[in-house]
This record gives C-alpha cells, sequence and structure tokens, in this order.
C-alpha cells in the first residue's frame, strides 16, 4: 500500500511582512506538474513586474522533483531556505513564491535567509496542511430498524458517512482508512446478528486537514 504523503489544504494562499522597509509576500499553490510550477512562478513575474525579487521553490510527487531559484538574491540566501521549510513540512505537489520589494536597507545573508525563510513559513500556515491517506470507499445496505446500531458502530472504526441513500434499505456510503474493512466487519456482524456487512467498493487517497 502506497504511504500517505501531505500537500497545500488550500489551492491558493498568500501572508505578507515587512522587514527594514523590505515587504516580502510568500504566496502558496498547490500544483501537481512542472508546467503549472512554472505557470504561477511566470504568472507572478508577469503581475508584480516591478518587484525586486521573485524567488521559489516547487516540489512535486511525480519524480521526487525539485527545484528553487534566488532569482538574483546572494546564493543560497532565497531558493534554498524556501525549499527547507516546504521539506520541514513534508509538503509535496507545492510551489511557493516569495517576492520582494526592495525597500532600500540591505539585509546581509543572514537576514535574507530568515526573511525568505519566514516568507514560506507565513504562506504555508496561510494555507494550512492536507495530509493525502488511502481510504477505502465502502457500501453498506441496513434494514432502518439496525441503522441506529450501525451507526454506533462506525466511528470506533473509523468512518466516515459520505452519503445516505434512503431506499428499500438505508445504503450508507462510508470511507474508511484502507486495511481495517475486516474488522469493521466483525463488529458490524457482531452488533447486527451477522444481518449487516460492509462491501468495499474502491480505494483512494483522500485528504484531511492535519495543520
Amino acid at each position: 500500500m502506497e504511504q500517505s504523503y501531505f500537500i497545500p489544504f488550500s489551492a491558493y494562499a498568500e501572508d505578507n511582512f515587512v522587514e527594514r522597509r523590505s515587504k516580502f509576500t510568500g504566496r502558496l499553490w498547490h500544483v501537481e506538474t512542472p508546467e503549472e510550477a512554472t505557470a504561477k512562478i511566470k504568472e507572478m513575474r508577469d503581475t508584480y513586474w516591478d518587484a525586486t525579487h521573485h524567488c521559489y521553490a516547487y516540489i512535486l510527487r511525480e519524480g521526487n522533483l525539485m527545484r528553487y531559484s534566488d532569482d538574483g538574491e546572494p546564493q543560497g540566501t532565497a531558493g534554498m531556505p524556501i525549499l527547507d521549510v516546504l521539506r520541514h513540512e513534508h509538503l509535496v505537489d507545492v510551489c511557493c513564491v516569495v517576492t520582494r520589494y526592495f525597500g532600500g536597507i540591505l539585509l546581509g545573508t543572514g537576514g535574507l535567509v530568515r526573511a525568505y525563510t519566514n516568507g514560506a513559513k507565513i504562506a504555508v500556515a496561510a494555507s494550512g496542511v492536507s495530509e493525502m491517506s488511502m481510504f477505502s470507499v465502502l457500501l453498506i445496505a441496513c434494514p432502518y430498524n439496525l441503522l441506529g446500531v450501525v451507526q454506533q458502530v462506525l466511528p470506533a472504526h473509523g468512518c466516515m458517512v459520505d452519503e445516505t441513500d434512503y431506499g428499500a434499505d438505508v445504503t450508507l456510503t462510508v470511507s474508511q482508512p484502507a486495511g481495517n474493512l475486516e474488522a469493521l466487519n466483525a463488529a458490524l456482524a457482531e452488533a447486527t446478528a451477522g444481518q449487516v456487512y460492509a462491501e468495499e467498493m474502491e480505494q483512494k487517497f483522500m485528504g484531511r486537514r492535519v495543520k
């Protein structure tokens, strides 16, 4: 089974701060291809053409691809610090651009590293983080008189009810962390005298906010 991974919670987020009259704006996107990442970087350069620097980093899950740029800042003071923040958060499928409008006061190497690190951190904080994990999508059909019993069993097994269809029986569409179906069915069988079971329809990655 594939391991879980982390992506930005928001499709787009931004935040900014001022350091010695230089304005820094950190922007973060959920992207899945190099083309998407480079398009976001180009969009920032085109939209904020008068900014002094557009430093960036992006990490893609496919191929474990990582890219970064100092965009004219002293080597190692911008792109790598941004990348380090993304890696520290274990983020993938993410692009971060920190835009700087120079305020006339030099920050020095250490000051630049801190500023670009902070630009990435506030962008991540504005977005939040989702953990993508493999879930089983289940169907549970039960008689109306057993619905309450079934609903009491589900939470203890990490199940979330996504849809409820009221027909001849009640049919629940449920998502559950993959690998737990056997324990769930044992609990359902015990609670319903063997009348109700869950059937797995598919497995897929699903996200939940963790930060």
